[in-house]
């Protein structure tokens, strides 16, 4: 397991220096100056001219790049080019929030999702689960940014239960959470609906069904526990994508997270922090997805079974070896 953990780690350098260079190409192809957007639509050419000099972008792309990764390298993410503060710093200030709404949100997905999948797969070609099925597909298929705002349109604006947007109080968090959680939810409805309807035509329920086991023990004991392992896989890439995702929460609700500062460099050009901010989400992203698949391998032996080094292999083959031998001498001695 930790030589199989150490080469993940080792294939993310490489997967990580991509993803810089994707970045940089694509800032190096995207309209737009960071220099005329920081000193307005009226600076002198000669005002623009000196400020791109000051901000190395007249450097050539491979210069510009080589620096780049040579700072990455030594721990420094840059200075943002509107503020002027450490990328860095920015970002840690900012980070908690994003982290809390995405983890809220996809608690959220997790214990509505699945209980609504058990239920769907339960109630088989009947109109439970085709409703059901019909309010996962409806979910999946709006627009997120959508149904945030006929949220905010909804509770905020026309009952004024919930405020329209930032975080002063915990009722703050609801409008975007709900909103980030909805697609996630109806996703891991369909997937656990899938795995049941697999999991309950095994022979063993209908052994278990034969010995007078009850069907809330066979449901939530046996078939669930054995169908809720898949799950564990897209529950870990729903991490990643939250952290995307929740870029459209946090512009709509004005929450100060990295979305909202993604987006804000997005549309002041400020390079730096857009490269940051993507590889940080990148590597976040990587390290859930290594963390999912520990898990998944420590929960199923058929996977961890395949982490196991030739040295612990060669010693259980002989062990059985050893084991068939002994039994037989021993029944040969009977």
């Amino acid at each position: 397991m930790l030589k199989f953990i150490g080469k993940r780690l080792l294939m993310l350098i490489p997967v990580l220096i991509g993803i810089t260079l994707v970045v940089q190409l694509l800032l190096e192809v995207t309209p737009g100056d960071p220099a005329k957007l920081m000193l307005g639509m009226n600076a002198t050419p000669e005002r623009v001219a000196a400020l791109r000099e000051e901000l190395g972008l007249n450097d050539p792309f491979l210069v510009r790049y080589g620096r780049y990764i040579w700072n990455l390298c030594h721990g420094d993410l840059g200075n943002s080019f509107m503020t002027g503060r450490p990328v860095f710093s920015e970002m840690i200030q900012r980070f908690p929030y994003t982290l809390v709404l995405v983890c809220i949100s996809l608690f959220l997905s997790v214990v509505f999702g699945i209980p609504l999948g058990v239920f769907a797969s339960t109630h088989q070609h009947t109109w439970k689960d085709n409703l059901a099925m019909f309010a996962a597909l409806f979910c999946v298929s709006m627009p997120a940014f959508w149904f945030a705002l006929m949220l905010i349109q909804r509770f905020a604006v026309k009952w004024r239960l919930l405020p329209l947007s930032g975080i002063a109080s915990w009722k703050g968090w609801v409008l975007p959470c709900v909103a980030l959680a909805l697609g996630f939810t109806a996703t891991i409805t369909r997937q656990t609906r899938s795995n049941m309807l697999e999991v309950i035509r095994q022979d063993y329920i209908t052994t278990a069904r034969a010995k007078g086991v009850s069907e809330v023990t066979i449901k939530y004991r046996h078939a669930l526990k054995n169908a809720v392992t898949p799950v564990i896989m897209v529950v870990g890439g729903m991490f990643g994508m939250m952290l995307g995702g929740a870029l459209i929460s946090e512009t709509i609700f004005s929450i100060p997270g990295l979305g909202q500062y993604t987006m804000q460099a997005l549309n002041s050009r400020d390079y730096p922090v857009i490269q940051s901010s993507v590889l940080v989400l990148s590597l976040l992203f990587a390290i859930v997805i290594l963390l999912v698949d520990i898990i998944f391998a420590l929960i199923d032996p058929r996977i961890r079974s395949q982490y196991i080094s030739k040295r612990q292999k060669e010693a259980r083959t002989d062990q059985k070896k050893e084991d068939q031998e002994k039994g037989a001498a021993h029944s040969e001695g009977r």
